[in-house]
């Protein structure tokens, strides 16, 4: 059930005192869970042996799913639960043991629920832009990122357009919306990846991947370098990594220029391409190996930014 998520298990006091004695059966995942809250901390001793009873497995599996904040998921309102989600039946006894089959078989159908799910999602901008988010980060308005009232920090989420099936992959690093019937905000530059600021507002549908530190390089949400000047930013950047073949394609709201391009092999391209602010500049990197996009401002003033491309498909 943890594994499912890509997520680290961070170091964390154990509460469970049958714990410590025992070999390493992912006591690290189990302190963790119960210091979030996913799995209760009472009584004292988690009893690894013992089944797992089928309304335990459910309030776990939601509760790692982060549908809801943990206390907001007992078994006590599972009913209500399962008409939102309906992967298992609670006329029967709740406390019969689940087979690993069983239990792979309600993940499978509760992620696929979770995936066809449609949600209300919207854009936050200059009002915050450079202000701290809930994580202590400085939101920037052009990453990839994106505000969520449960998911996990550093989650990486695909958001896809219901209406045209245009998708973005993006970080949570801030908490919210916090509006009725609104489920993410997105940064600006991610939200212009999928629909025209003047929408404000969108129908998406939203797949978890995993922790930003275990998914690969290649994920939309991979950081980037903006800033050339104070006053000269990039909208989504230059990102540290690049697959091999993929587009780049930076703009900004003030014009810069590209002076040129280092590649791999040492040899140098001279450009001196200006890019005004209703146009953008595209590049292709056809091999792998780290190359140095230099590009200035209008004051004078340059920065080289340096971009490793691989090879995502090995």
């Amino acid at each position: 059930m943890w594994e499912s998520l890509s997520r680290p298990a961070e170091p964390a006091k154990s509460v469970f005192t049958d714990l410590p004695d025992r070999p390493d059966n992912g006591s690290l995942e189990i302190d963790f869970a119960a210091s979030r809250g996913i799995i209760s901390d009472e009584p004292d001793t988690f009893e690894p042996d013992e089944p797992l009873m089928l309304d335990v497995a459910l309030t776990w599996l939601l509760r790692t799913r982060s549908v809801a904040a943990p206390d907001d998921i007992s078994p006590e309102n599972l009913p209500d639960w399962m008409e939102k989600y309906p992967v298992a039946s609670l006329e029967g006894d709740l406390q019969e043991p689940l087979s690993e089959e069983e239990l792979l078989t309600l993940m499978r159908m509760l992620d696929q629920l979770l995936v066809e799910e449609i949600h209300e999602t919207s854009l936050y901008s200059e009002k915050f832009h450079g202000k701290g988010t809930a994580f202590g980060e400085s939101f920037d308005m052009y990453a990839m990122t994106a505000a969520h009232r449960t998911y996990p920090y550093n989650t990486l989420v695909k958001v896809t357009s219901v209406e045209d099936g245009k998708s973005v992959t993006v970080r949570i690093n801030d908490r919210g919306p916090f509006v009725e019937g609104r489920d993410m905000d997105l940064s600006l530059g991610a939200f212009l990846q999928i629909a025209p600021r003047s929408k404000g507002k969108l129908n998406v549908r939203f797949e978890r991947l995993g922790d930003s530190s275990l998914v690969g390089r290649c994920a939309d949400g991979r950081p980037r370098q903006q800033r050339i000047t104070k006053t000269t930013i990039l909208s989504l950047g230059v990102p540290h990594t690049q697959p091999v073949g993929e587009v780049l394609r930076i703009e900004s709201q003030s014009s810069f220029v590209v002076r040129g391009i280092r590649y791999p092999d040492g040899n140098s391209v001279v450009l001196q391409d200006w890019i005004l602010p209703d146009e953008a500049f595209s590049f292709t990197p056809s091999v792998t190996g780290t190359y140095g996009l230099i590009l200035g401002s209008v004051d004078g003033k340059r920065r080289t930014m340096d971009m490793e491309v691989i090879d995502c498909d090995t």
